[in-house]
């Protein structure tokens, strides 16, 4: 374990809490009688459409014609996550 002189423990506990500061005043979404993260729904939600656009592709036959499923899959499940995002931040028309 490193010991720190004392004028630079004040700086060193800033700077590492500085990253924290980002979690404060994150939306939250009521959701079964508990608040939910909005940024954890919107994971959930996009992790879901990529699942049901790839099984579209397979059951229509287009995964055979679609190069780079996995990149094409993963942009659709982010597009459906950003939209909930916006959405539940009040941010899409």
């Amino acid at each position: 374990m490193v010991r720190l002189p004392g004028r630079l423990r004040l700086p060193s506990l800033a700077v590492l809490a500085v990253p924290l500061q980002g979690c404060a005043g994150a939306p939250a979404v009521p959701l079964v009688g508990a608040y939910f993260p909005l940024w954890l729904l919107s994971a959930l939600v996009g992790i879901a459409g990529a699942l049901v656009a790839w099984r579209i592709f397979v059951t229509t036959g287009w995964a055979e014609t679609i190069r780079w499923q996995l990149l094409v899959n993963t942009a659709i499940g982010i597009m459906i996550a950003e939209i909930v995002w916006l959405i539940g931040t009040g941010h899409f028309p």
